[in-house]
């Protein structure tokens, strides 16, 4: 598969291989949400019977479709992984026909108990195709169009969520025949849903010989503790379903807000998860482009950051608001205030885009594949209680008295902590973020031959040394975590050997100098290769002083003996004089700014060379012509 096959995301609309995969994920997320906000409105307003209150109607509804999340997703991750993926997604597209046959019925009789039913049943449906959604993409998509991916499901997901409550909305409120409207748009869906399905490309099985573990609580327990094995992805799985968390108790609480804080009606409260939707959308669409189509996880933290301070924002914006007789759509937008709520909305939710897609795509890349599913079955279940617990705590911080800006402000602090606490137990994000921020605020960086460093298995990284933050730049430039081999005077700076030490680099010592810093350094960087990652090293052992390309040492040939990997060699071009090079005299930083910010640097990668082709000299060449290339 070509990682260039397409210049970007939405060229993927026009390839079989995503747009029949996409359409139907978007029609069945449509078809859910306009059932359950039909329904809801339909018992809301114009059913009433007495043992369901209008008040009580949309918490039980939701919790009804989130049930299956919970008693289910165990058993639909065994099944996503066991069989065909594009054989599951039929077949649960043709259950879906069956369940809005059935609901259709219930609206045409008006039957709740049958329409409560379905929404189970459409929860149901929903926890069987969510492993299947993520588990497709990495099958079928290259790294580089992961994330691109990723953002185009969750773009169109929010969007079929807002066209579905809004089609809903509106085919129910027509008077006498709403309701069969809404049964007759329920069942098109589906058919067409099951329609694009037949289009999806086949997608074999990751681990057919899986024994099928039927009873949900020990396989649940037994997917979590496989998604704990590595502690990055499942620190992922924590982090996506804090995100739900935050988001839930957004937008559950947009109708109140819409009310009760802004003083608006009903069309007002669509407005803000119109707003909402958008946002998330943009955001999502953003990862692609920011990242240059690779999985970024720098983007995790600055979506964090920014979905604090807009959360926080928001509080302030909306908390000295002047009391007011009932606004309608257009006396809302004609107050000048509400648009900097409106601001806050968007682009707190752009931001929650820009921090769930990296995270989904890592953890379909760093997942194996055979457990794939499962993993993401995981963090459904976990989704589904991060969820509950939002709930529970919204209703707790609202009885306890509290207005519904000031738990915005307490959910957007809490935010803040949560993203710190996942950020110093996967330092990884952190540091990719650092990278982030170089090679776009400090440097124009430009990649080339990227796809040279392999995104599985063990290889040597071999790069020339020309700054202080070379390590942090090839950071920046591979798709995986490297461990440095780096001299141990640099663990002595200030800020630099601080994150350094959090990147889990690797000091060394020359071995005259001390012997036992020096054998450790090889201990370190042979267990690194035996678990399969990758280790960099600088041969020429020290920063360069003249801006020329140094003698290569042995070290390489020294791993070399015991692990015969791929060495990749690297060259980084036009750093020396740049904002941490040695170019001044008394060292880096002296004149900072002699070339201005954004300056143009770059890294270019050559093709893998065979451990036995080579060698200190042969190395040195190789990345000369790199260099001049």
């Amino acid at each position: 598969m070509d990682p260039h096959a397409h210049p970007n995301q939405f060229a993927l609309l026009g390839q079989r291989r995503f747009a029949p995969f996409f359409w139907t994920q978007f029609l069945g997320a449509g078809n859910d949400n306009l059932f359950k906000f039909a329904f809801t409105v339909l018992v809301t307003y114009k059913v009433q019977v007495s043992w369901l209150s209008p008040q009580l109607a949309g918490l039980v509804i939701g919790a009804l479709f989130i049930l299956p999340f919970l008693l289910f997703s165990a058993t639909s991750g065994q099944l996503t992984d066991k069989y065909d993926k594009t054989r599951v997604i039929q077949l649960v597209k043709s259950l879906e026909i069956a369940i809005m046959l059935l609901a259709a019925w219930g609206f045409w009789a008006t039957n709740v108990p049958v329409l409560l039913a379905c929404v189970f049943l459409m929860g149901l449906h929903s926890t069987l195709f969510g492993p299947v959604k993520f588990a497709y993409l990495p099958q079928h998509l290259g790294e580089r169009e992961l994330t691109g991916g990723n953002g185009m499901v969750e773009m169109g997901t929010f969007v079929a969520i807002l066209l579905g409550q809004v089609a809903g909305g509106l085919l129910v409120g027509i008077p006498e025949v709403g309701r069969h409207y809404v049964a007759i748009g329920c069942v098109a869906v589906a058919l067409l849903g099951r329609l694009t399905a037949q289009y999806v490309p086949p997608s074999p099985s990751t681990d057919p010989g899986l024994k099928i573990n039927w009873n949900p609580v020990t396989e649940t327990w037994r997917n979590l503790k496989l998604a704990n094995q590595n502690v990055a992805v499942f620190r992922s799985l924590l982090g996506i379903s804090w995100m739900w968390f935050f988001g839930a108790a957004f937008l559950s609480l947009f109708p109140a807000f819409a009310k009760e804080v802004l003083h608006g009606d009903e069309q007002v409260a669509s407005l803000l998860l119109v707003v909402f939707s958008i946002g998330i959308g943009t955001g999502s669409l953003l990862c692609e482009v920011v990242s240059r189509r690779h999985v970024e996880i720098g983007l995790v933290p600055l979506g964090a950051i920014g979905m604090s301070i807009f959360a926080i924002d928001l509080f302030f914006a909306s908390r000295g608001l002047p009391p007011s007789a009932q606004l309608s759509l257009a006396g809302f937008v004609a107050v000048s205030a509400h648009w900097r709520v409106m601001a806050d909305l968007a682009l707190l939710s752009l931001f929650a885009g820009l921090y769930s897609v990296p995270m989904y795509a890592m953890i379909q890349l760093r997942s194996q594949p055979s457990h794939r599913a499962r993993i993401i079955a995981a963090n459904n279940i976990l989704n589904a209680l991060f969820m509950i617990v939002s709930a529970v705590l919204v209703g707790a911080l609202l009885k306890a008295g509290l207005s519904i800006p000031q738990v915005f402000l307490i959910v957007g602090v809490l935010n803040a902590v949560v993203a710190f606490y996942i950020f110093l137990v996967v330092p990884e994000y952190l540091l990719r973020f650092i990278a982030l921020i170089a090679t776009r605020c400090i440097y124009r960086f430009k990649v080339r031959g990227d796809e040279h460093i392999p995104l599985k298995g063990p290889a040597i990284l071999v790069c020339n040394h020309v700054s202080f933050v070379d390590a942090v730049l090839l950071m920046a430039a591979s798709p995986r975590p490297i461990a440095f081999i780096m001299d141990h005077r640099i663990f002595k700076l200030p800020v630099l050997g601080w994150m350094f030490k959090l990147a889990k680099a690797i000091p060394i010592a020359p071995q005259r100098e001390n012997a036992q810093v020096y054998e450790q350094a090889f201990e370190r960087a042979r267990a690194v290769l035996a678990d399969g990652e990758l280790v960099c090293i600088f041969p020429e052992g020290a920063i360069t002083k003249d801006g020329q390309l140094g003698e290569f040492k042995g070290g390489v040939m020294k791993l070399l003996e015991t692990h015969p990997v791929p060495v990749i060699p690297l060259a980084l071009q036009n750093l020396w004089g740049s904002f941490f090079s040695r170019v001044e005299q008394g060292g880096a930083m002296v004149k900072p700014f002699r070339r201005g910010m954004f300056s143009r640097v770059g890294m270019v990668a050559g093709p893998p060379l065979a451990a036995g082709d080579v060698t200190p000299d042969g190395l040195r060449t190789r990345v000369g012509e790199l260099l001049a290339s």
